[in-house]
């Protein structure tokens, strides 16, 4: 695992921005794995601060997003669907037909995610997966004890979960308890992984998921076993570990 030491959170969304910049230069035609959140609002605005200035073309790059709430139509502002398109898909060049997320509204979700793990086998894989970091070491909604040779499911929402994304909505009744998400099986045939976390809240679980044992109990941990994996963090997330 290469380990990046960013100063604050705009210094790690400048560092994570570089990392997507070159794969996109590199292999225009990229499968990009994409994430929400507010972790990477960041490193998404300076992907369309590049792009605006003539540095980044996206018109061949694909992408396939983590995950999606159930039960959220596309223009609920809570969507990911609706975060994608307003923080960096409608700002950038991608064409829309080449942007991938799970459907939370579909009738049969456990077929949905099924369909979207054929999408995501029929683009050749994901080239680059971009990853935050749960509070309880969950990647994607991928919750603690999630079987490691899990494909893309639907998964019921842990507490914590549900308390940490409450911050998003006006009443905690509101936030989904289900989503659809790409699965650790998933995520781990990528080809290389880009995980950013900030802040000293997340500076326990940064120490265990990446300098403990690999358990399920700490989804994240298994990424130590990934062959292309870049953590970028800054000093706060990483102050507990071992550097």
């Amino acid at each position: 695992m290469n380990i990046i030491k960013a100063n604050n959170y705009d210094d790690m969304s400048r560092k994570a921005a570089n990392i997507i910049s070159a794969q996109v230069i590199l292999k225009p035609d990229c499968v990009l794995g994409l994430a929400t959140g507010s972790s990477p609002l960041g490193l998404y605005s300076h992907l369309v601060e590049r792009y605006q200035q003539g540095d980044l073309d996206f018109s061949h790059t694909k992408s396939v997003n983590l995950d999606e709430y159930l039960g959220l139509t596309h223009d609920n502002p809570q969507s990911y669907y609706y975060f994608m398109n307003e923080n960096l898909f409608r700002k950038i060049n991608i064409v829309p037909e080449n942007t991938h997320i799970p459907d939370g509204t579909a009738a049969d979700a456990d077929k949905a995610c099924a369909d979207y793990e054929k999408t995501i086998q029929s683009l050749g894989g994901v080239d680059l997966q971009l990853l935050g970091l749960g509070n309880n070491g969950h990647i994607g909604f991928n919750e603690p004890e999630t079987p490691f040779e899990q494909t893309t499911h639907c998964v019921d929402l842990t507490e914590s979960t549900i308390q940490a994304n409450s911050r998003f909505f006006d009443k905690l009744e509101d936030v989904p308890t289900q989503a659809c998400t790409m699965g650790i099986k998933s995520i781990m045939m990528a080809r290389k992984i880009l995980i950013i976390v900030s802040g000293k809240g997340k500076a326990d679980i940064v120490h265990k998921a990446f300098f403990g044992p690999v358990t399920t109990s700490v989804p994240a941990s298994v990424l130590q076993l990934h062959p292309d994996v870049t953590l970028v963090a800054d000093a706060e997330a990483l102050s507990l570990c071992p550097l």
